[in-house]
């Protein structure tokens, strides 16, 4: 009884990309991790520009901004994002975006997942499998996932630069699904997210180095 009642739930979360809490983003309304933000326009779009701080130089670290006095368990987050390159990339930045969740107060534990879109339409059928990526900070990075288990936190996707990706986060419990543009299938699952099921914290807008990040359309489902 309690397998069915948690495939019905996961249902409904998976077919609910219209509900729930809409949240207009706005600097305002966010807290600075390693990250700098203002508000923009891009067509008409009031929408969030996110750039990490430079003097990061290690990757996966809380370059994010995230929602101030806000707290996320589990349920569904829904955001549009869309990555260009800063003029001054280096070479092998990706277009690092995506969404941190269950952040603590002082940001020194959470779980990601995001993606790497210059990767999604690359000819190099290596750099295409590493066009999503989920981590746990601090002890869980994309560098150490990669070695002990490799292929099991890194996924595909048809994705690219300079175009807007919507990403849907279902979290229930130790699991997370990545949901990307509006499709029944997720994009990768995580089973065992190392921070283990009864996390909660604050959701962040995060992006990686060489990325100009932008993100819209934040609505938040609370299970």
């Amino acid at each position: 009884m309690k397998q069915i009642l948690l495939i019905a739930i996961l249902s409904i979360f998976s077919s609910a990309s219209s509900s729930g809490q809409e949240i207009a983003l706005n600097k305002n309304k966010l807290e600075n991790g390693l990250a700098s933000v203002e508000d923009a326009k891009i067509d008409g779009y009031d929408v969030i520009k996110v750039i990490m701080d430079p003097t990061v130089k290690v990757f996966d670290e809380p370059t994010f901004v995230k929602l101030k006095e806000f707290d996320f368990q589990n349920g569904v987050i829904e955001i549009d994002v869309l990555s260009k390159f800063l003029t001054d990339a280096p070479n092998w930045a990706r277009g690092f975006i995506g969404v941190a969740f269950r952040i603590n107060k002082d940001n020194s534990k959470f779980e990601s997942i995001y993606i790497r879109p210059d990767n999604g339409r690359s000819t190099d059928q290596i750099r295409r499998n590493h066009s999503i990526q989920y981590y746990a900070y601090p002890n869980y990075k994309f560098d150490r996932l990669r070695k002990e288990e490799p292929e099991k936190y890194e996924s595909y996707s048809d994705m690219q630069m300079n175009s807007w990706i919507t990403m849907k986060i279902i979290v229930e419990g130790q699991k997370a699904e990545l949901y990307l543009n509006g499709s029944s299938q997720p994009s990768i699952i995580v089973t065992d997210m190392k921070h283990g099921a009864n996390g909660k914290g604050s959701i962040g807008f995060w992006v990686g180095p060489g990325t100009e990040g932008y993100f819209k359309n934040l609505k938040v489902i609370k299970q």
